[in-house]
């Protein structure tokens, strides 16, 4: 039981890891540092935001609009954190 939950706390620290990259991966394309006619630029994009849109697309719909800001991957970094959290202090503890 001890390795199932190392390899849902690695899974979620993967998942943290993919948010931020998607996020900064979204600036560079926003602020035109990389050019997504590039093929390279074009694919990680792509596995990007197919990996990351289904969790971040319920909550964007249930954030208040606030302009240009997207808090939506802070949202979720904060829910990973808190069900790590969890696991930690009274799901691993109880495990034989």
């Amino acid at each position: 039981m001890q390795s199932i939950l190392d390899i849902i706390e690695t899974i979620l620290n993967l998942y943290i890891w993919l948010l931020i990259a998607s996020a900064i991966l979204s600036w560079l394309i926003a602020f035109n540092v990389v050019n997504t006619r590039n093929q390279f630029v074009a694919t990680v994009s792509e596995f990007l935001y197919r990996i990351t849109e289904p969790v971040l697309a319920p909550i964007r719909r249930m954030l208040p609009n606030l302009g240009g800001l997207d808090i939506s991957p802070i949202v979720v970094i904060l829910g990973i954190m808190f069900i790590e959290s969890v696991i930690a202090r009274y799901i691993r503890p109880n495990v034989f």
